[in-house]
């Protein structure tokens, strides 16, 4: 992995002249790291550059309101709206793709805890691949614990996800990659995630249905194994809907 260290080596960092957002693609195309909208990239990205990055988005959203034929010179309500929008997707609702992991601190399993353990619902916010439109939802967490689990605090779990979701996502995939980091930051016997969220590409746009929602689970080791331990976790998540 590419470290932040070794980024200002670069060769390609010497055209001042390049745009950032070219400088990071190049770094990331070299290494062969993936860059899709859900993927973090914050290894490959230095504070300096996400400020320019910051720069860089503001002057093509104003290409996008002037293409939408917006009068921001004369329109008092938007013309601040480009810089706006950009602090928000970099530095807010896209935050989770530009930053590391939040630092979380592990302890051992001292106590032997072996029962189940379920923590929601997280409110999670969150904005959809296909139209950057908002996803609001909550989550639930099941833990399994062992002797060898990590345990974290409960407001870790609220981090984790927050970081996951703050990057366009699709809810199937953003479970899936929520599972797989506690998953490596506790290592439970089992471990169990379920999701429901409304997704305003629906609500907003298209078929405007505001009352439909999205609910999806991720079920780990012994949650996937034993159906009994898997319906007394859903049993004792508050009503959904």
């Amino acid at each position: 992995m590419l470290m932040k260290s070794m980024i200002t080596m670069n060769p390609t960092d010497a055209d001042e002249g390049t745009p950032v957002s070219v400088k990071i693609r190049e770094r990331l195309l070299a290494a062969r790291k993936r860059f899709h909208a859900n993927d973090n990239i914050a290894d490959y990205v230095t504070a300096a550059e996400l400020e320019k990055l910051l720069d860089e988005v503001e002057i093509k959203m104003q290409g996008v309101l002037d293409s939408l034929v917006i009068d921001t010179a004369n329109d008092h309500n938007t013309d601040n709206t480009a810089r706006r929008v950009a602090k928000m997707y970099v530095n807010e609702v896209f935050r989770g793709r530009y930053v590391a992991a939040p630092s979380i601190t592990e302890f051992p399993n001292v106590g032997h805890l072996n029962e189940l353990m379920i923590v929601g619902p997280i409110t999670v916010r969150s904005a959809c691949s296909h139209h950057f439109c908002p996803v609001i939802g909550k989550i639930w967490i099941g833990v399994m614990p062992n002797e060898h689990t990590n345990v974290i605090g409960l407001s870790k779990y609220a981090r984790l996800a927050e970081w996951i979701m703050g990057r366009p996502q699709i809810q199937e995939e953003a479970v899936v990659q929520l599972a797989d980091l506690i998953q490596e930051k506790t290592q439970p016997d089992g471990l169990a995630i379920v999701m429901e969220a409304s997704h305003y590409c629906m609500a907003w746009r298209g078929v405007k249905d505001m009352d439909s929602k999205m609910i999806n689970s991720v079920m780990r080791g012994v949650f996937l194994k034993d159906p009994n331990l898997r319906r007394e976790f859903l049993s004792l998540i508050p009503q959904k809907g």
